[in-house]
C-alpha cells in the first residue's frame, strides 16, 4: 500500500489514520480521534522512521504512559558489539520503549542497521558523535555539510529519532565564559558542537542549516529530539541563564519544525534540586508549547556515584508527575564507566518504577491495575500471583528463596507474627497461633 503522507504529524493533520496511530491508541486506551489531535498539535510524537520495518510503535506525550529510554553503545575502552546487543535484547525484554545507540568507536553503521532491522523498540542516535568516527577525521576538519550528511545517513538507516544540539550558538560561547558555571557544558554532543564552533569560528551547523535538516527528517519521518547542550551537570548550575536561554531557542526551533510537519521532542535536565523540578517542567511546557519533554533523570543530588539510578529515579518520578513524557534511564555506572549488563538492568528497573509511579499519580488509565492485583495477591498470601505482578519477579523470588521461612504462609521477617496472616485468620473466626 502506497504511503500518501510524509510524517505522522502530516498524516494526523490531514485526517489520515496510520497503522502506528492505531497501535498507539490501543496501547494507551485512548480514542483514535483524540490521539490524532495530539499528534497534529505536536503534544504527542510517534517516532517511526519509514525504514524501521520491525518497529512496535509507541507514543510519547505527557498525557500518555511515561516511556523510558536506554542508552547503549561501544567506546574505545569497551568495544564489544555482541555485549551491546545482549544489553539491547535484555532492555527490550524488560520493557524499555527506546534504545539510543551512543557508540563512539569503530564502524558504527552495521550495529545501527542491525538495530533497525531487528529491534522493535524506537531507535535513537546522536549524529554529531558519529561524525568524527564516520569520517575518521579530527573535529575541526569537519564541515557543516559533513554533519548534515551523517544526519541523512542515520535517517536512511532507519533511526526513529535523532538528538541534535541545535540550541547553542556563537552567543552561547560568550555566555559560558561570562556566567562561570561550576560544571560548564556536560552534554557530550553539546561540548563537541561548542568545541567545533570555538575552533572554526563558524556558527553551529545544526542551527544554521536547521531547514535542511528538517527536510531530511520530513523525508524519512525522523523525530527531532532537540538536545539540551546547556543542561545542568550539577545542582549549582540548575535553572541558570545558559539553560533557560537555550530552552527559549529550542521553543523557536520547535515551531519551525512543526511548520514542516516534523515531530519534535525537547530534551531537559540534568541535575536539578527537587524543589526546582516542577518549575522546570512547567517552563518547558510553556516555552515549547506542550512538545513532549525528554529528561535525563533529573538527578536530585550530586554525591551518589554508584547509586545514581536512585537519584535519577527520584527526580524522574517528580518530573514525569509534573509533565515530563520520556525518561532517559541512568545506571549505577553513571559518571563512572560504561554500564555492564547488570548496570543496565538496575537502571531500567529504577526508571520503570519512576515512570509507573508517575503514571499512577497522573491518573493514566489502567496504570494502577497491576498494583491492585498485587494488593489482592498479598492479602491472600498468594506468592505465585505476587511474582506475576512484580516488576522484577526473578529478584523477588531469589530473595525469598535465600531466606525461606519455616511456614509457607509467612516470610522470614515476621513468621507467625505476620499481620496479613493474623487478620485473615481473625476475620475467618480461626484461632491465631503465634508461638
Amino acid at each position: 500500500m502506497e504511503r500518501n503522507y510524509t510524517t505522522q504529524m502530516d498524516a494526523a493533520r490531514r485526517g489520515i489514520v496510520t497503522p502506528q496511530m492505531e497501535t498507539v491508541a490501543k496501547k494507551e486506551q485512548m480514542p483514535l480521534e483524540k490521539l490524532m489531535e495530539l499528534v497534529a498539535s505536536g503534544k504527542v510524537v510517534i517516532p517511526a522512521n519509514k525504514n524501521h520495518k520491525c518497529l512496535n510503535p509507541e507514543g510519547v506525550g505527557s498525557m500518555l504512559r511515561t516511556k523510558i529510554n536506554v542508552n547503549l553503545g561501544v567506546s574505545r575502552d569497551c568495544k564489544d558489539y555482541d555485549i551491546e546487543m545482549q544489553k539491547v535484547l535484555s532492555a527490550v525484554e524488560m520493557g524499555a520503549e527506546a534504545i539510543m545507540d551512543l557508540s563512539s568507536h569503530g564502524n558504527t553503521s552495521p550495529f545501527r542497521c542491525k538495530l533497525t532491522k531487528e529491534c522493535p523498540a524506537m531507535i535513537g542516535t546522536v549524529p554529531v558523535y558519529d561524525s568524527v568516527i564516520h569520517y575518521q577525521r579530527d573535529l575541526d576538519t569537519l564541515t557543516a555539510q559533513d554533519f548534515i550528511d551523517v544526519v541523512r545517513l542515520h535517517a536512511q538507516e532507519g533511526v526513529d529519532f535523532v538528538t541534535l544540539h541545535c540550541g547553542i550558538t556563537r552567543k552561547t560561547i560568550d555566555q559560558i565564559r561570562k556566567h562561570k558555571r561550576k560544571m560548564n557544558i556536560v552534554s557530550r554532543g553539546g561540548s563537541l558542537v561548542f568545541a567545533w564552533m570555538t575552533m572554526t569560528g563558524n556558527e553551529n551547523p545544526f542551527y544554521e542549516y536547521f531547514d535542511e535538516i528538517l527536510d531530511i527528517c520530513r523525508e524519512y519521518d525522523v523525530t527531532i529530539s532537540l538536545g539540551d547542550a546547556c543542561r545542568p551537570g550539577c545542582l549549582a548550575d540548575a535553572t541558570d541563564v545558559c539553560q533557560v536561554e537555550e530552552l527559549v531557542r529550542l521553543g523557536e526551533l520547535t515551531k519551525r519544525a512543526w511548520e514542516k510537519d516534523v515531530q519534535v521532542m525537547v530534551e531537559g535536565p540534568g541535575h536539578v534540586p527537587m524543589d526546582q523540578i516542577a518549575a522546570n517542567m512547567k517552563v518547558q511546557q510553556t516555552i515549547c508549547m506542550g512538545a513532549p519533554f525528554y529528561v535525563l533523570g533529573p538527578l536530585v543530588t550530586d554525591i551518589a556515584p554508584g547509586y545514581d539510578h536512585i537519584t535519577s529515579a527520584i527526580g524522574g518520578a517528580i518530573a514525569a508527575m509534573n509533565g515530563a513524557a520520556f525518561l532517559c534511564y541512568v545506571t549505577p555506572a553513571e559518571h563512572l564507566a560504561l554500564p555492564n549488563v547488570e548496570d543496565v538492568k538496575q537502571g531500567i528497573i529504577a526508571s520503570k518504577i519512576a515512570a509507573h509511579a508517575a503514571d499512577i499519580a497522573k491518573g493514566i488509565p489502567g496504570a494502577r491495575d497491576i498494583d491492585d492485583h498485587m494488593a489482592d495477591a498479598r492479602r491472600k498470601l498468594d506468592w505465585e500471583a505476587q511474582w506475576e505482578c512484580a516488576i522484577d519477579p526473578e529478584t523477588a523470588k531469589a530473595i525469598r528463596a535465600d531466606r525461606s521461612p519455616e511456614h509457607d504462609d509467612t516470610c522470614s521477617m515476621c513468621g507467625k507474627f505476620c499481620a496479613v496472616r493474623s487478620m485473615n485468620k481473625a476475620l475467618n473466626g480461626e484461632h491465631i497461633d503465634i508461638l
